[in-house]
This record gives C-alpha cells, structure tokens and sequence, in this order.
C-alpha cells in the first residue's frame, strides 16, 4: 500500500481550514505541512499557531516538514494530537542523532530529509534510527517546480540501502511529483507521496478528484 501527503503549501491560504478537510475526505492519508523559516530555505510558511488551529477540523494525521534552522528549538511547538511524523533536514542538524531522539521523546515517528545536492549516503549512520527518509526531489522553498530526476537514483539507493541493513523506514519524496511521473517514482520504491500542485493547481480545479486519480495510479 502506498500513501499520499498533499502538501497545503500549494493550497489556498484564506481557507486552509476547508482545504486540510477537503483532501483528507478525499482519501488522503496524511497531511503535508511545509514549515519555512526564510533562512534555511527562501520562503515564509506556516508556524505551530496553524498547525493546532488545523486540530479543530477533521483532517487526516500530520506529515510535518521542519525547512528551519536550529529545528531542536522549536520541535515541542509543533507537537499535537495529529502530529505522527516530524521531519528535519540532514543539512540542518549538526547533532542529527540528538535531534532524532529528541522528536522520538514526544512519542512522533522522525524522519530525515535531504535536498537534491546531498548524497544519500550521508544518511547511513542515521538510517537505524528514524522512522521515514524524505528525498527532496525540487529544491525546497517554493511549489511547483520540476522534478529533478536524477531522485529516482537516490530513491532506489536508499531502498537497497534499507534492504542491506533490514531497516524499515518509510520513502517519501516531495517536489514536482504529477500523474504524469508518479507510476515511475513508486516503481523506484517510494512508499509515501507528497503531492502539492498536482492536488490543488490543476486546470480542473477539482481537488478531490486529484487526490482520487493519484491514489488510484499509486495502488495499481
């Protein structure tokens, strides 16, 4: 079975509420959240004040994307009822292991991520540790970019990575992912799919239908 996070950073802002509910009754299975901090990456997003506003609605558990520096500061304030992963970069973290251990004590699964330039061997001596290893495949910042598609090397790396060491951590990917290319990023062994633009920008504008087909071509 495989699993798609919409991303609410490619959704409409003046009813984030409505958007979070409309996809998880969709059949989503996680809740993308994009938190930027204009230093690690070039953008401004969400901060822990929307992140519990969004408890009040009924959405599908949180896939929370920590692009910040010094994550260890602020991991506490995005810990909620619906948080089941929070994610820091490698490139992030000088005490990565310490950083993983500390999100693991608020009882949240932790995943790492790394951005295009970073090899996935970096991530060999943490890989016993987390629960998911995000790849970005766009440099990360902004929505609807192009998928680099020099990932889907990583990807199958890091599955046969996880192979060799019997881990079972969860794949996901995020950037540029559409129905055009998705049966190809599950074949290299992705598990979990972020998918922004695709949901919520197509021409259609039937967000529900989106997360539908893209589920659909996932599974088959």
């Amino acid at each position: 079975m495989k699993f798609l996070s919409p991303s609410l950073l490619a959704a409409d802002f003046s009813k984030l509420g409505d958007e979070a509910e409309l996809i998880s009754s969709a059949g989503a299975d996680l809740l993308h959240i994009d938190v930027m901090d204009g230093h690690f990456v070039p953008n401004i997003t969400f901060g822990p004040s929307v992140l519990k506003s969004l408890n009040n609605r009924n959405t599908v558990p949180y896939d929370v994307h920590l692009m910040i520096e010094n994550p260890d500061l602020y991991i506490e304030d995005f810990v909620t009822d619906k948080t089941e992963y929070i994610v820091v970069h490698q490139e992030a973290c000088r005490h990565l292991h310490r950083t993983i251990s500390h999100i693991k004590s608020f009882g949240i699964k932790a995943g790492v991520s790394i951005n295009p330039a970073t090899s996935v061997e970096t991530l060999y001596d943490i890989l016993p540790f987390v629960d998911l290893v995000l790849i970005m495949s766009v440099n990360p910042g902004f929505g609807g970019q192009k998928f680099i598609p020099h990932s889907l090397k990583k990807i199958e790396r890091l599955k046969a990575l996880r192979e060799e060491m019997n881990l079972d951590f969860q794949i996901e990917i995020d950037g540029g992912v559409n129905e055009d290319n998705v049966s190809e990023i599950i074949a290299s062994g992705v598990d979990i799919v972020v998918a922004g633009s695709a949901v919520f920008k197509k021409e259609t504008k039937n967000t529900v239908l989106q997360v539908q087909n893209l589920k659909r071509i996932m599974n088959l």
